[in-house]
């Protein structure tokens, strides 16, 4: 009887020892800490600013050309992707394609002309709003976000309260201004959004890491497609305006699938003394071809090849010269069997 006892007592222990592994080992995991290749068709999320403003054709699009966008997706029969759904489909590869619309900066032409025709059509969107200019000219009142947010389709996002170079501000400011548009969106709405959106793309690993404390995902202004092995704060988005909207162009990007890697340096991605950086991309042993990958990058102000080394699995980026702007950017190419794959990246950088 008493060894009966000890045993119960070893197993529970035991029993008590495996739950705790396996909690500590779905954390990770939910943490995307855990990485594996997988057939991962990816989300691939489109930003759009303005709709029928000529005066701005570097963030506007024509109503007739954003129609036909989304003619091309129904035509694929990829599927939007719901924001509601997003956490729930980020966790798990997708055998399906998906599609995110996310629109920025709440300007009166979202409302007064591709809102209609999304409302009629109930086409899923993730709206991102500063609160700073709310209600003033070219842009929504808080009325309006409420009549959008209201819609089981349409989802509001963050964009930080100024929409200011958060990279200007130093940390307590920027602090200041995040917090502060938590605090206008839980009087306003009555809850702070998941999601938020870097303003003009930039931000560092500081930043980053105190928004991880206050949102669920992060969508910069980088090219390419989410897959699950993504860091949850440094989410792609092709930017579509009239010069990157042509219809040939987007129907190549719309097919465009992820290409996943396991880790990527540097971590942070604002340069201030290590300009130019050296980039180097882990990939997974998985991935075919790797040796037909290209890549183009702006150093110098110069849109060019890449010098690029490829060690196993690992890709070594060699920028030629300084990058001369506040944003740099890198971007890479890979046709396998299943079609094209895109990686793209921005580096904030400080030219002070």
């Amino acid at each position: 009887m008493r060894v009966r006892k000890i045993l119960l007592v070893v197993a529970s222990i035991i029993k008590s020892f495996i739950i705790l592994f396996l909690f500590i080992i779905n954390s990770k995991a939910d943490e995307n800490n855990i990485k594996y290749y997988s057939k991962d068709l990816g989300t691939l999320s489109l930003m759009y600013h303005r709709f029928n403003e000529n005066k701005y054709p570097s963030t506007n699009i024509q109503m007739n050309i954003f129609q036909k966008h989304i003619d091309i997706i129904e035509s694929k029969n990829y599927e939007f992707e719901n924001p509601k759904n997003f956490g729930l489909n980020f966790k798990k590869p997708k055998l399906k394609k998906k599609i995110l619309i996310t629109i920025d900066d709440a300007f009166t032409s979202f409302y007064e002309n591709a809102w209609p025709f999304l409302k009629k059509n109930k086409i899923p969107f993730l709206l991102f709003v500063s609160t700073e200019p709310v209600g003033k000219r070219g842009y929504m009142t808080w009325e309006q976000i409420k009549e959008v947010e209201k819609e089981s389709f349409a989802f509001i996002g963050n964009h930080s309260h100024s929409h200011e170079y958060l990279l200007d501000l130093d940390f307590d400011d920027f602090k200041k201004d995040i917090d502060l548009s938590i605090k206008i969106f839980n009087e306003k709405l009555g809850y702070n959004p998941i999601f938020f959106s870097y303003p003009f793309g930039e931000y560092s690993l500081d930043q980053k890491n105190y928004l991880k404390r206050k949102f669920e995902y992060g969508f910069g202004q980088h090219s390419g497609v989410i897959d699950f092995n993504k860091d949850r704060f440094e989410l792609p988005r092709f930017p579509i305006n009239e010069k990157y909207g042509d219809l040939e162009r987007f129907n190549f990007l719309i097919d465009l699938l992820p290409l996943q890697f396991k880790n990527i340096s540097p971590k942070d991605k604002y340069i201030h003394k290590n300009n130019p950086p050296k980039l180097v991309i882990d990939f997974f042993e998985n991935q075919k071809n790797l040796k037909n990958i290209n890549c183009f990058s702006d150093e110098g102000n110069k849109w060019e090849k890449s010098d690029i080394k490829l060690v196993k699995n690992k890709l070594i980026v060699n920028f030629r010269d300084k990058f001369l702007f506040r944003r740099g950017r890198i971007n890479c190419s890979l046709n396998d069997k299943d079609g094209w794959r895109w990686f793209g990246l921005q580096f904030s950088v400080n030219l002070n």
